[in-house]
């Protein structure tokens, strides 16, 4: 804690501390009276308010509000009209502590002693300090300098209230806490410099809580006086807080306290003060607008920047629907909201150099430049956004693609499986004669033949799970889970294969012959039957293709396939042809068959269905590819539709692009007549919106086609979305600078044969035709009007002046609104600082400060109140209390100092 005490008790004034000594009892007090605390509290953070708002702000919490020092040094600023040192903005409590011994360092500077108030309970939110600190301000600052008859202070302000409280019955001001209780002497007060405010003998000494809401009420509606107490405090405390009420009657004594009134400057301060006031206005207009369009943009680019994906493609083409309308009905008319703010932005600036005033800087963010690069990093979100839709559509296209393949191989396989452990640890063998051995055997190297052939379905699922798993499968769990399961099968039969294999070699040796029919039988039907079944598994294959090139190949590959039918058949009838040379050497030679061929599970009958199966599915291959060619011929229509429009839009743009650039350049006629060709110009453009239309609805067929490119135009929907916006600006922009224009002729009282040499002058050494003269292109300009440059160097002279004055910014380049500013400038004349500071010298009768009830009394209320709510308090030797400064007001209102 940091004991104000010690540190500051030699500076302590002789009468300052006494009065402060008296009243300073905040630390002998361990508990405040709840009622007084909650009296305090109230009156206290009114009081803080109605300084503050002076500089637009307030507090809600006055034991929070003041942790950080940064409202208290404001608050200390506003009422002694002083500069406090800089705060610190930082976050952490060593900030906190840093700037409320800044404020305290001020209040001891004026010689008040500040007993046992340290920075760190402010920082902690202590109430009692921090309202004992409030109070101290109070003293110091709204009541010490009350005097009365050789009194001062708080003996001052009580002589005052008895002085003008006498004359009323029922009214005996002894004291700031028992005498006020009743409300009578608040009324008092007011009626005795106000009494058209009050009916002072309606009022009833029984019935407090109506005197003073009464008194109240009026004080803050025609004195501007805030309520600072509830009635009800008042009355339901047995003695009122003395401090509480000293603050509230010190504001009334402030409120009575002006001077004379004085009556013969007020038309010009009121016609450069509706200057300001209209000014003042479009700067709030340009700062609500331009925070709601950025406020716009900054909940707009985290939604465009969201990349959450979803499991369906239906999912993201609602996404996609999401954002053609925010494109189609959202963005439109907020791509008129920023070029509205740029066209009020250029009208203030001109206003404001009409009338000699600075220009108008925005708040930090709020910058053209800022508004142009939120813009800039919206559209850059858009793009983004856009492309990723599309990939994502792809993906998920993919995905489902992938899935039913996966499902489809799974399927086949599983059906494939079924029963086959069953079959290999059966112990068949064990009761068989030798020829079933040799049988079973042969059977059993058919089935690892198959086993094998099955090798490459199984790495195929595998390998497509995988694929599922690395483009981020939503059901990937589930298609894992089955993948497992067919790989652990897997291994298991070829355990079960392997041991199969080693019982029947052990007894192969009982083996004598076998039938080789039977075995070549076996051997060329499992891969002709794994042939057919890969065939069918190919024809019945989803296909996914973009364009007419890639169903074209599919086709190419399908014709391929059907002429290899042939072959195969020949194949299938010599397979069938083995089986019936078994048949014929068995009748022949009276062998009685005991059953299915021995070596395999393939009959005739299965390898004759599955090729009758195969052949059906041709058939409806064809018919499915050649839907997909006519699917992709309907798209490549859409695209020479699109390609058409777009290219006649895009040259239509290009083409009014060039013409505005020519027509800003030639401007020929009146002014008026400029702009009334402008903005028929501009009429005709927007008549072609039903074009823009017309190709936004062959772009939403295309993305409703999902076709991705266009071979037959450079042109994107995106491209020529901001090449019309583009054209709108520019014909917006242009007619604005004629409108400022006009308002610079009309302001300074140019004539349009002066307009027509200035225009000629800049065109003729404008030699880029850029709309814009070089430093040296300018300079010949002067010379040509009569202004010795010639010799200037650059940066000294005459010319470095000029290049100051309409280059501010210094890119080397004068635009022709800043040359007729420039022209307008040297040949008219306007209101100056030290004209108005004349005007309010007659106001305050040749004092060099002057009082609210004098501004009140002259100028107009709304006026009255702006001035008083931006002067800062007058400090010369002559001061009295409640003086304004309006010199440094004046010479602000020009720019020429801080107010």
């Amino acid at each position: 804690m940091v004991d104000y005490h010690a540190a500051h008790h030699q500076c302590s004034a002789g009468g300052a501390q006494t009065y402060m000594e008296q009243e300073n009892d905040w630390d002998r007090d361990l508990l405040l009276d709840p009622a007084w605390e909650k009296q305090q509290r109230k009156t206290f953070t009114a009081w803080c308010n109605s300084h503050l708002r002076k500089a637009g702000t307030q507090i809600e919490n006055i034991e929070q509000d003041f942790r950080d020092g940064l409202k208290l040094m404001l608050l200390l600023e506003v009422i002694s009209g002083e500069r406090l040192p800089k705060p610190e903005r930082g976050k952490m409590r060593v900030h906190k502590i840093n700037n409320v011994n800044k404020a305290l360092d001020f209040i001891a500077s004026k010689g008040v002693k500040l007993v046992s108030i340290g920075a760190e309970e402010i920082v902690d939110g202590n109430a009692k300090m921090t309202l004992g600190m409030i109070w101290t301000i109070i003293l110091r600052f709204a009541i010490q300098d009350i005097s009365v008859e050789e009194t001062s202070a708080k003996e001052g302000l009580l002589l005052w209230c008895q002085r003008k409280t006498a004359p009323y019955k029922n009214v005996n001001v002894q004291n700031f806490h028992i005498s006020w209780k009743d409300g009578l002497a608040f009324n008092a007060l007011i009626h005795r410099h106000r009494p058209d405010l009050i009916d002072y003998d309606s009022l009833r000494k029984d019935d407090p809580v109506t005197n003073l809401n009464n008194a109240f009420e009026v004080a803050e509606k025609h004195l501007d006086i805030p309520k600072m107490l509830d009635a009800e405090d008042i009355v339901g405390t047995l003695r009122p807080d003395e401090k509480a009420i000293m603050t509230y009657v010190s504001c009334f004594y402030h409120a009575f306290s002006g001077a004379q009134k004085a009556e013969t400057a007020a038309n010009r301060i009121c016609k450069v003060l509706a200057v300001n006031q209209e000014n003042e206005q479009m700067m709030e207009d340009y700062e609500k607008l331009a925070s709601d369009l950025l406020e716009w943009i900054r909940r707009t680019i985290p939604w465009l920047e969201n990349r959450t994906q979803e499991k369906t493609v239906n999912d993201m083409q609602a996404k996609q629907e999401d954002f053609r309308d925010y494109r189609c009905v959202h963005k439109p008319p907020k791509v008129q909201e920023k070029c509205q703010l740029e066209i009020s932005f250029n009208t203030l600036q001109t206003k404001l150099r009409l009338s000699n005033r600075p220009a108008f800087m925005p708040s930090e963010g709020r910058m053209m430049s800022d508004i142009n690069g939120a813009w800039h990093t919206l559209e850059g979100a858009e793009k983004g956004y856009e492309e990723w839709i599309l990939s994502e559509i792809r993906r998920l296209e993919r995905l489902e693609h992938l899935a039913e393949k996966f499902h489809q191989k799974a399927a086949i396989h599983e059906s494939w499986t079924d029963g086959k452990e069953a079959m290999l640890t059966q112990k068949d063998y064990a009761t068989s004669t030798l020829s079933e051995v040799k049988a079973l055997l042969r059977k059993h190297e058919a089935f690892e033949s198959d086993l094998a052939a099955h090798q490459d379905r199984v790495e195929q699922i595998a390998a497509i799970a995988q694929e599922l798993n690395e483009l981020d499968y939503y059901d990937s769990a589930s298609v894992n889970a089955r993948c497992q399961k067919i790989c652990d099968q897997w291994d298991v039969l070829g355990a079960l294969t392997l041991s199969r294999k080693e019982s029947l070699e052990r007894t192969e040796k009982q083996l004598e012959s076998i039938d080789e029919l039977y075995l070549e039988y076996a051997k060329r039907a499992a891969p002709f039957n794994n042939w057919m079944e890969g065939a069918m598994e190919d024809l019945q294959d989803m296909f996914i293709v973009h364009n007419i090139e890639e169903i074209q190949g599919l086709i190419t590959a399908h014709e391929q396939f059907k002429s290899t039918l042939p072959e195969a058949n020949k194949e299938r009838e010599a397979i069938q042809s083995i089986q019936a040379e078994v048949q014929k050497i068995a009748q022949s030679n009276g062998i009685k068959l005991s059953g299915a061929n021995p070596y395999t599970s393939i009959t005739p009958e299965s390898i004759d269905n599955k090729w009758e199966k195969a052949m059906a599915m041709v058939p409806l291959r064809d018919s499915a590819l050649q839907d997909e060619l006519n699917k992709q011929n309907s798209n490549d229509t859409l695209r020479a539709k699109f390609a058409t429009q777009a290219n006649a839009v895009g040259a239509y743009i290009q083409e009014k692009m060039e013409e505005i650039g020519r027509i800003s350049i030639e401007m020929n006629g009146t002014l008026e007549d400029q702009l009334t060709h402008l903005k028929e110009y501009q009429q005709s453009i927007m008549s072609y919106m039903p074009e823009i239309n017309k190709l936004e609805g062959f772009h939403q067929h295309i993305q409703e086609a999902l076709i991705f490119d266009n071979q037959y135009t450079s042109y994107t929907m995106e491209h020529l979305r901001v090449g019309w916006e583009q054209l709108l600006t520019t014909i917006a922009r242009t007619i604005n600078e004629v409108e400022n224009q006009i308002l610079t002729r009309d302001a300074k009282g140019i004539s349009q044969e002066q307009l027509y040499e200035y225009r000629a002058s800049f065109n003729h050494f404008d030699k880029d035709h850029s709309g814009a003269l070089q430093a040296e292109e300018f300079k010949a300009c002067l010379i040509s009007l009569g202004y010795d440059v010639e010799n200037d160097k650059q940066g000294d002279g005459e010319f470095a002046r000029i290049m100051g004055i309409v280059d501010p910014n210094g890119t080397g380049a004068v635009t022709f609104q800043a040359f007729i500013d420039f022209m307008s400038t040297e040949t008219t004349d306007t209101d100056t600082a030290d004209q108005v500071i004349a005007s309010f010298k007659i106001l305050a009768a040749d004092k060099n400060y002057i009082t609210a009830d004098e501004l009140r009394r002259e100028l107009p209320p709304d006026q009255a109140e702006y001035c008083i709510a931006r002067m800062a308090p007058y400090t010369g030797p002559d001061a009295i209390p409640g003086a304004l400064d309006y010199m440094s007001f004046s010479t602000a209102l020009y720019g020429e100092s801080d107010l």
